[in-house]
């Protein structure tokens, strides 16, 4: 037998959305951070092309 009493549901539409939570005082933020990966890398892409190849 079968119940037509409840809806169905699906999982996430609850209206709420998930927000991170903040980091605490005086760590840096995600964007921070991925601003700080990518001036990393070309930093190291800069320092690879200036080194003359070893002979």
């Amino acid at each position: 037998m079968t119940s037509f009493g409840l809806p169905r549901r699906n999982p996430g539409v609850g209206g709420r959305t998930y927000m991170p939570p903040e980091p605490p005082p005086g760590t840096p933020s995600r964007a921070l951070r991925v601003r700080a990966a990518g001036g990393r890398e070309r930093f190291m892409r800069r320092v690879e092309a200036r080194q003359e190849p070893e002979e």
